[in-house]
């Protein structure tokens, strides 16, 4: 079977700047056959690696399904990543010999009916920044990707539901799609009215049917309905209402789960791990006194800092956020099989959840350095924290998350949200 054609978001550059950060912050999983390989380079022979260094870690211990994943050197960067910052394995033997996971990241292919999207993962700086090669000039690489990803019959995954009971074919499951696309495309629009725009209609698609509407009768319905939200939000309302209080703390306990740093440092506390999980989750909860530290980068902040306005936003928020939304949306980043299977609506319900709190976490960063307003790196390292959980971290796709976020959508809350931590 020939391959399917690749749809790559061109308005995305990324070229890998060394920084390293994907090195100490990510478990990779390999396959018995990658973890053959690595073992035939016969590193504890070359030196290069102290020999009480193990290579492995296994993370399944049952005899019939045994599992492994990279190991990493006591300060947390993996057992490959030299005192350089680079790959002895890429170094030494060629990008080919890394393991599948190391070649991929930060790109994420899923399959799209007739086609394979491309997304990235922001929790790359240089994605963010928007650094190095245009994606449109790399379509050899991903080529090289698609085999070693995409499986055969692709075309034949379903795809994902609009809403529960609500199945569309994959032509109007894009146009779908395309019109999220369009609402968060307009240059010189505010992104947080254009994100407003999206979840107005978007709610108006889970209160509608759509047993005969189809095709052009789609792309008619979701005209009218994005033009009514565009009607209702000519521009941004100047009186902020604030989320209500249950919205608050349903808001809190699902921005502290973007802003942990789950690494494999962190995994390998086990326990001592969970306890402290536990206590900062209570203290979520309540909302009150200092923030439970996270991640060694946040200071003693109070939670009620961060409800103070900020001021406005930096310069580059509306480019960062767009290209994000976008890149989102066009890869099919936020629904289906590439998160949790949940329905189209919920999916983007779920994915504008990311904008507010992202701005927590920057506000957070802000008062750690004793900022009352925001700065442009403030953005690109709270969005390079939170997305290191977008479509990866499984507690993302269980039911107690995903009722938080339908909760918040019944509340309205997630508008309120987005306008009120824009302040």
């Amino acid at each position: 079977m020939a391959a399917l054609p690749l749809k790559l978001p061109t308005i995305q550059n990324w070229s890998c700047h060394n920084c390293s950060g994907c090195c100490r912050q990510h478990a990779i999983a390999v396959t018995p056959k990658e973890r053959d390989r690595i073992e035939k380079q016969n590193w504890p022979e070359s030196g290069e690696i102290p020999a009480d260094q193990p290579l492995f870690v296994p993370t399944s211990r049952v005899p019939w399904n045994k599992q492994y994943r990279l190991a990493h050197q006591p300060d947390g960067a993996c057992v490959f990543l030299n005192e350089e910052g680079l790959c002895r394995i890429h170094a030494k033997f060629g990008e080919s010999a890394k393991p599948l996971a190391c070649r991929v990241y930060p790109y994420a292919l899923h399959p799209a009916g007739k086609q394979v999207t491309v997304s990235l993962r922001y929790s790359c700086p240089s994605v963010v920044n928007n650094l190095g090669r245009s994606l449109d000039d790399q379509r050899r690489e991903f080529k090289k990707l698609q085999a070693a990803l995409v499986p055969e019959r692709a075309d034949q995954i379903p795809p994902p539901k609009l809403m529960p009971g609500t199945q569309l074919d994959w032509p109007d499951t894009l146009r779908v799609v395309q019109a999220l696309d369009q609402t968060m495309a307009p240059k010189g629009t505010p992104v947080l009215l254009k994100l407003l725009r999206a979840l107005c209609w978007i709610d108006l698609v889970r209160q509608s049917r759509f047993d005969r509407i189809r095709g052009e009768r789609l792309d008619e319905f979701l005209e009218i309905i994005r033009q009514s939200a565009e009607s209702d939000y000519a521009e941004l309302p100047t009186d902020v209402e604030p989320p209500s209080r249950i919205g608050q703390m349903q808001f809190r306990m699902l921005a502290a789960q973007y802003a942990r740093k789950d690494t494999s440092t962190d995994l390998e506390q086990g326990l001592r791990r969970r306890w402290e999980l536990f206590r900062a989750a209570t203290r979520f909860t309540r909302g009150t006194g200092t923030i439970p530290k996270l991640q060694g980068i946040f200071g003693d902040v109070e939670f009620s800092q961060l409800e103070l306005p900020f001021g406005t936003l930096p310069e580059r928020t509306d480019e960062i956020f767009t290209r994000y939304f976008r890149v989102k949306i066009q890869g099919m980043h936020f629904c289906g099989p590439a998160y949790y299977n949940v329905p189209t609506v919920e999916g983007f319900q779920s994915l504008a959840l990311i904008y507010p709190a992202i701005l927590w976490i920057a506000r957070w960063l802000a008062a750690t350095a004793d900022r009352g307003e925001l700065i442009d790196d403030d953005i690109v390292q709270a969005m390079t924290i939170a997305d290191h959980h977008h479509g990866y971290s499984p507690i993302f796709g269980w039911f107690g998350f995903r009722r938080r976020v339908r909760n918040l959508a019944q509340l309205d809350d997630i508008s309120r949200l987005c306008q009120w931590y824009s302040r």
